[in-house]
């Protein structure tokens, strides 16, 4: 198993300890920094996530965490800020720099873990496991292996043809497929389909896939296409 790396940033020294504590307790490896000036001395590369605090001395969190994505090197290292600050106005603020997650003190250690757990499924995989393939357009997104197509992160569902075929447009995005080619790539085992099965099926899909449907564009002679 990966032992993450854990960094966090806190100007309040026995917060840093508890949650040192905790969290090698989960089997994670951490380091503590009371402050944005100590924690910019460290080698951040060598860290899978920080947590990081907002109100600090002279360098903020917010502003430690837009010096890190301005840097190629650790533009990518994921964030979750920890704070006493809870205003809308500070939430908008952390995930606008880029902060996979936002917890508000006072907190339980049980939340941390959990979102600490969570960030860090998100943004990596165990050694020898691939990651999902994910087909997106905006916020239109399929996941090839589950079969699994969602919009806004709401599930739609979609018969095996209609999967296979959007699969098939998103893949090729602006390239035109010809009814044959469509038929030869979605219908290839099945000896015998009408051009009207192949319409009708990419109709339901417009229908389907709500404002995304008009991507879906007809080419009169030629056949369909995906684009934006």
């Amino acid at each position: 198993m990966n032992r993450y790396r854990i960094l966090v940033v806190d100007d309040e020294e026995d917060l840093c300890e508890i949650l040192k504590f905790n969290l090698e307790n989960e089997g994670y490896s951490v380091d503590t920094a009371n402050s944005a000036e100590e924690a910019l001395k460290l080698q951040l590369t060598d860290y899978d996530l920080l947590l990081l605090d907002v109100m600090m001395g002279e360098i903020s969190g917010f502003r430690m965490a837009r010096m890190m994505k301005a840097e190629k090197s650790t533009a990518e290292i994921p964030i979750i800020f920890i704070t006493a600050k809870d205003t809308e106005n500070d939430t908008v603020t952390g995930f606008n720099l880029g902060a996979d997650d936002y917890i508000s003190k006072p907190f339980s250690l049980r939340e941390v873990l959990v979102r600490v757990k969570a960030v860090l499924r998100r943004t990596h995989h165990e050694e020898g496991e691939e990651a999902p393939r994910l087909l997106k357009f905006q916020n239109l997104v399929m996941d090839v292996e589950k079969k699994k197509t969602t919009i806004d992160g709401e599930e739609v569902s979609l018969t095996k043809k209609e999967f296979e075929i959007l699969t098939l447009f998103l893949e090729n995005q602006g390239r035109v497929f010809s009814r044959e080619e469509i038929l030869n790539r979605v219908w290839s085992d099945e000896v015998y389909v009408l051009d009207r099965t192949i319409d009708v099926n990419i109709t339901r899909l417009r229908k389907k896939i709500g404002a995304y449907g008009k991507c879906i564009v007809t080419r009169l002679g030629y056949g369909y296409c995906f684009e934006a």
